[in-house]
């Protein structure tokens, strides 16, 4: 049943980074890669990552996404009061998708806990995995969050800039 399963939220992401990529839309495009990113938190889950698949969720499908929007936002790139509402068949793609991931995920959840319902999967002790990410590659996790700062210095510079055709 795991197998099914990972093969089902494999054919997830993979559909759902490919519509985040055709897609002309940059708010539907998050939308979608976030399907890719939930999908891959599952299938990380159902390889018993339980933390790795809580970081996916957390850093990429949440902050990292919350940050594109925000570039999305500053960029100026659409106006809402000029466009018109999405129709169903707009939102029947990511809806079908993150439909199959919340699926796929229940049935990975009951799966285990009807298996084995009081054993926990081994592996590492979050604090374990604190102390290695900030002791061992300290430096790392700071790099991430300057260019992190960077882009949203980048994102503020180019929102700010006059548009062409203005006189100010």
């Amino acid at each position: 049943m795991e197998q099914t399963i990972f093969y089902i939220l494999a054919a997830v992401a993979v559909i759902a980074t490919i519509l985040a990529i055709g897609e002309k839309h940059p708010v539907h495009a998050i939308l979608y890669l976030v399907t890719s990113l939930f999908s891959m938190a599952v299938i990380f889950y159902l390889l018993a990552a339980p933390l790795v698949a809580a970081f996916e969720v957390i850093l990429y499908a949440g902050a990292i996404m919350v940050l594109f929007l925000f570039v999305i936002m500053m960029l100026d790139l659409g106006h809402p009061e000029q466009g018109l509402s999405p129709h169903w068949r707009e939102w029947l793609p990511a809806l079908l998708l993150s439909a199959v991931s919340i699926a796929s995920l229940a049935a990975v959840i009951v799966s285990r806990h009807a298996a084995s319902p009081f054993s926990a999967p081994p592996g590492l002790a979050i604090r374990e995995v604190a102390r290695r990410l900030f002791q061992e590659h300290g430096l790392a996790v700071e790099l991430i969050s300057l260019q992190l700062l960077f882009a949203l210095v980048g994102a503020l510079y180019l929102g700010k800039q006059p548009k062409k055709g203005n006189s100010k």
